[in-house]
């Protein structure tokens, strides 16, 4: 990987993390669309700590908070119905599918899963449910409203962003928004809720590159490294941005891009103009 692969591919991930378009999907298709070879799951979850130390930075005083709370009430028992206490778990209960599906999955989501035929209808489908959930959900929810039930139920929509083309924010706030979470709470519990599971499959798959166990090319460290700090601070700005236009707009302009972008691949792979396939996977 060269370094303006890398500030590109950087600036890729700051943009598309948090808005629902599917960073992972993005990455995949910039690459293709430049002639340069698939960046891979593993520099994708790399470049994703960038964006979730953007997320640490920003809701710093929160995370400080809850992780404070949450600590202590496993030695006091009166402090277990505190509302940052109770978030913790609430993480950490929304956490699970995400790790045991993408555990399970690993392979196809290094592979298979990378087809753009796959990314495209993803990006379109999807899309559609994000429109419909933001119609017909009540918005009156907030984070104080949270259940374990909810919670798994975020959980599993997180999971199903290892599919690029669903977005982990998109898919995220698309159940939030249908448990009838206002758009701001959905979108800020997403954030949250991506912390550990972005933090650990970066640190597995750096250390998977780190061992010489990632699938594919070997990892470019230097040009890595400038990708991830470049996703980090435009991360950061990005956050900033979405929840004041959450609190006015609505997903819409999301929407239409998706599908627009979704039917665009579609076209291109089957005109023969985009290999639907990375080099690496055999079809």
């Amino acid at each position: 990987m060269g370094w303006f692969e890398a500030v590109v591919l950087g600036l890729v991930q700051g943009l598309t993390e948090f808005i629902p378009v599917s960073s992972s999907a993005h990455l995949r298709v910039v690459g293709e669309i430049f002639g340069w070879e698939d960046p891979g799951a593993a520099f994708t979850a790399i470049i994703q700590i960038g964006t979730e130390l953007a997320v640490l930075l920003y809701f710093r005083k929160d995370i400080g908070r809850i992780v404070h709370k949450w600590v202590l009430s496993l030695f006091r028992r009166r402090l277990r119905g505190d509302p940052d206490a109770r978030m913790g778990w609430l993480i950490i209960v929304g956490s699970i599918p995400i790790v045991v599906l993408g555990l399970l999955f690993q392979d196809d989501i290094e592979t298979t899963l990378r087809d753009l035929r796959i990314v495209a209808i993803s990006l379109v489908v999807f899309s559609l449910i994000l429109f419909w959930a933001d119609r017909v959900g009540s918005k009156q929810r907030e984070l104080s409203d949270l259940t374990v039930r909810s919670g798994v139920v975020f959980g599993l929509a997180q999971a199903m962003a290892l599919v690029p083309g669903v977005s982990r924010s998109g898919g995220t706030i698309t159940a939030g928004l249908f448990l009838g979470f206002s758009r701001s709470a959905a979108a800020r519990y997403s954030f949250l809720l991506a912390i550990p599971a972005v933090l650990g499959s970066g640190a597995f798959q750096t250390y998977e590159a780190l061992t010489g166990d990632t699938e594919g090319a070997p990892i470019s460290w230097g040009p890595t490294l400038l990708a991830t700090v470049i996703a980090f601070g435009v991360g950061f700005v990005v956050i900033a941005w979405l929840l004041r236009y959450l609190d006015r707009g609505s997903f819409t302009p999301f929407v239409v891009y998706r599908v627009v972008l979704g039917l665009a691949l579609l076209a291109l792979v089957g005109a023969g103009v985009l290999d639907p396939l990375p080099a690496d996977v055999s079809p």
